[in-house]
């Protein structure tokens, strides 16, 4: 009896095991197609359905084609090299691709991922055989905030078994995202691993702090538990971040090898992120070489009253005074901070500083299609 009761458990189990293994490698095929002309296919099997829209980047909601068999298929026109947000309206209810295990998340919108390449002009967001950095995700104490909080950090490759000190570029996010959104969202990893390998980029340190000076992390990775992400803080462009940054770069230079000084030093953002990085650097004059101010909010809320953020204009004349070696301005035409920049430009001028700063202006609006860009164009101009 002993032995057959062993018997059927053993063959329990190794169905169980059957399962399991047909669950591994069942499933996601990948998708969409993607062909030598840059053209993708979508595909959705839902008979069910009375009408089916592709909802994809930079497009308007596409109305995909019913087969006989009840699958729904939509091709593209060729695709420019590059990554690109997808999901389906299946009668109206948002859908990701079950054929693709890659997705993305922006705040708490998440959306199927595809990256599309060219092998004659190949795209930096893309993983190529080249020597690849390591990223890790660490934590600092912040004496000015009162606690601990997370970076995530790209050292290049050979920095492990190197005694070379290296050139810091802080890389600061939007509203609405945390210390993971430029390495998830901007790529870049892989876009200091392809302009480092290529000779485009100089090897550097990339520190991605998390702007949002009410939480410590990334949600779902502090004691918090997993909240809903979102664009609410309580703490948001009112100086906290400003006032504090300094426990970011001393802790930098105490724990990596770097190069402490203001020529080895660059700081850049998006959106939020480049509010943060002009302020930062205006009410530091002597920290950062390079400057680098992506699709960038530029006037203060007007309920937030702080010192950081008095007298821009004649703290820029003073830190132009401190010659910085780059200072380098992007803004997509269609962007809704157009002519916020447009103004802070002409303040610029208006001080005889036109010559002094770079100018990069984009088509579309307020998306990481630009910020990506923009990494790339300012990346390859630092540490020279």
């Amino acid at each position: 009896m002993k032995r057959f009761i062993a018997t059927m458990l053993l063959t329990l189990c190794l169905a169980t095991t059957g399962l399991c293994q047909q669950e591994l490698h069942g499933g996601a095929t990948g998708a969409p197609l993607i062909g030598k002309d840059r053209r993708a296919t979508f595909t959705i099997d839902a008979p069910k359905a009375d009408e089916v829209m592709l909802r994809l980047d930079r497009h308007q909601d596409i109305k995909m084609t019913r087969g006989t068999n009840g699958t729904w298929t939509f091709t593209t026109e060729p695709l420019q090299p590059d990554i690109y947000r997808y999901c389906f309206l299946v009668d109206g209810v948002k859908t990701l691709d079950a054929n693709n295990v890659y997705t993305m998340r922006d705040v708490a919108t998440v959306m199927s991922l595809f990256v599309v390449d060219d092998a004659k002009a190949p795209c930096p967001y893309a993983v190529h055989d080249v020597p690849h950095g390591t990223v890790a995700q660490v934590w600092y104490d912040s004496p000015t905030l009162k606690t601990s909080r997370r970076l995530t950090i790209y050292t290049p490759a050979g920095y492990e078994t190197s005694r070379q000190r290296y050139p810091v570029l802080y890389l600061l996010h939007g509203s609405g995202g945390d210390e993971t959104a430029w390495l998830e969202q901007g790529r870049t990893a892989q876009v200091m691993d392809y302009l480092i390998a290529t000779g485009q980029a100089l090897p550097m340190i990339v520190v991605m702090p998390n702007g949002n000076v009410d939480e410590q992390a990334a949600p779902g990775s502090t004691a918090a538990g997993m909240i809903t992400p979102t664009f609410d803080h309580k703490q948001w462009m009112e100086g906290s971040f400003e006032s504090s940054f300094q426990d970011i770069v001393k802790w930098i230079e105490a724990n990596y090898r770097v190069k402490a000084a203001k020529r080895h030093r660059a700081i850049a953002g998006l959106s939020m992120g480049g509010f943060h990085s002009l302020y930062i650097s205006a009410n530091a004059p002597l920290d950062f070489g390079y400057v680098g101010l992506f699709s960038a909010a530029i006037t203060p809320r007007k309920d937030v009253k702080s010192a950081i953020y008095e007298n821009l204009e004649q703290k820029i004349v003073t830190q132009f005074d401190q010659r910085p070696r780059l200072y380098w301005i992007g803004i997509g035409k269609d962007d809704f901070l157009y002519e916020d920049n447009k103004k802070f430009r002409k303040m610029l001028d208006h001080n005889h500083l036109a010559s002094r700063y770079t100018y990069f202006e984009s088509d579309g609006g307020h998306e990481w299609r630009n910020w990506r860009t923009y990494l790339v164009e300012f990346s390859r101009l630092l540490f020279k």
